[in-house]
């Protein structure tokens, strides 16, 4: 519960921040909508270190409003699959308990983007480029199906490039890990190995909680009032 209303509290501040600040200078176009498709794999108690362990398929769908050149928010919705197996992990668990996983999960969030370029096709005079690197990071949730079901507030870390390929039209790469507040993404049954905190070692916000990632292709379509961006004014 104290979780689920930090989450809340979090995302209510991004939106009262942005809607707060006085628009500046934006792009041709404010707003984006797309599609993303791409792999995610776990990182636990069951892969340790080894990235692109076991991946699956992630699919998702994204909106986002682009508050000027540089800065963005970013709003998405993706369905993907992970799973794990301990013999894969080079780990010695107790009593030699081995076991796999698998789980398809779900995830909404929202994350500030900063484009280390003023990313634009138009305005040269603005030193616009039609590609840009950027990072990002927000708060999201993440719910896991199963016979023991998952609910967890999630932090997403990553980066990521994005290019203009004409007008409206743009192509985007991303990569990050999901940072989770709890051990238990990895356990879908009650009566399979625990793999919650299989060394009895307390965890904490830090440490031994799960993570996810996610690599995306994107494709998005510009669409909303054109702006000037030396006089905002629209046209």
């Amino acid at each position: 519960m104290i979780r689920m209303k930090l989450f809340f509290t979090a995302i209510l501040f991004v939106i009262c921040f942005f809607l707060s600040q006085k628009i500046e200078a934006q792009d041709d176009y404010r707003y984006e909508i797309g599609g993303m498709l791409g792999t995610s794999f776990y990182m636990g108690d069951a892969n340790k270190t080894k990235l692109y362990q076991d991946p699956g398929l992630s699919a998702g769908v994204i909106f986002r409003y682009n508050k000027d050149l540089r800065w963005s928010v970013k709003s998405n919705f993706v369905i993907g699959k992970v799973s794990g197996d301990t013999r894969k992990s080079g780990n010695k668990f107790p009593y030699d308990r081995q076991m796999s996983f698998s789980r398809m999960f779900y995830e909404l969030g929202s994350q500030i983007e900063f484009n280390f370029f003023n990313y634009s096709d138009k305005f040269s005079y603005l030193g616009t480029k039609r590609i840009s690197p950027y990072v990002f990071t927000g708060i999201g949730i993440t719910f896991g199906s199963g016979k023991k079901t998952f609910i967890d507030a999630n932090i997403p870390i990553g980066i990521g490039v994005k290019y203009k390929v004409k007008d409206r039209l743009n192509l985007g790469f991303e990569f990050s890990f999901r940072k989770l507040f709890s051990d238990s993404f990895d356990v879908t049954t009650k009566d399979e190995a625990n793999l919650d905190a299989p060394y009895n070692i307390k965890g904490s916000i830090f440490k031994n909680n799960d993570w996810y990632s996610l690599t995306m292709f994107s494709v998005t379509w510009d669409f909303g009032s054109r702006v000037c961006p030396c006089l905002n004014i629209d046209y």
